[in-house]
């Protein structure tokens, strides 16, 4: 089973990219399950959304605790949460950042993990016009572990934004293509 845990902050689509990924599960034939952590907060206060995906029924419907993969839709929610809490050992970060990776490592002492990183914010502003980075995110998230086909994602952005599907599709592509992946060697023991 892959637990999937993405952070974002209200408006930009961390729910909705569950949401996009079960469904796109679900239409390869697999079992899937999303939801939503968030109480009444407003545009831009931190949200965390969860998606299961299985190849058999999923019977918890306990939140995610330890995911193999962690997704950053913003990165300045990493001030004030730990990110790869509960991450399994040798999970996935994939964050949307435009520095380098190694960088990102450092300061946040990510180790023994594959952290993925794109400019997502470009590129949705770029394609979109906007810095919703949802659907290029879910480019990232492909590239780091291949949960679903990509074109299972074309299908679901189409029924979700179908005046917009287009230039979706290609920031979900753009992404994709961009994402650098790094393997992080485990911190040693002293």
């Amino acid at each position: 089973m892959n637990e999937i845990r993405i952070h974002g902050r209200g408006g930009q689509g961390a729910v909705g990219a569950a949401e996009m990924l079960a469904l796109a599960a679900i239409g390869e034939g697999k079992y899937a399950q999303a939801f939503p952590s968030f109480g009444p907060e407003r545009r831009g206060a931190p949200v965390v959304a969860f998606c299961r995906i299985d190849g058999k029924p999923i019977l918890t419907r306990e939140p995610i605790r330890e995911p193999d993969i962690v997704v950053v839709l913003d990165p300045t929610v990493m001030r004030g949460t730990d990110v790869a809490a509960g991450l399994k050992r040798g999970g996935k970060i994939v964050i949307n950042t435009s520095r380098p990776g190694r960088e990102i490592a450092e300061q946040y002492g990510f180790t023994g993990v594959s952290l993925a990183t794109v400019d997502a914010s470009s590129i949705a502003r770029n394609v979109l016009g906007r810095p919703i980075t949802n659907t290029a995110m879910l480019g990232a998230l492909l590239k780091a572990e291949s949960v679903v086909k990509l074109e299972a994602l074309f299908t679901q952005i189409t029924e979700r934004f179908p005046a917009i599907a287009e230039k979706n599709i290609k920031a979900l592509q753009c992404s994709f293509d961009e994402t650098r992946i790094e393997e992080l060697a485990a911190a040693k023991e002293k």
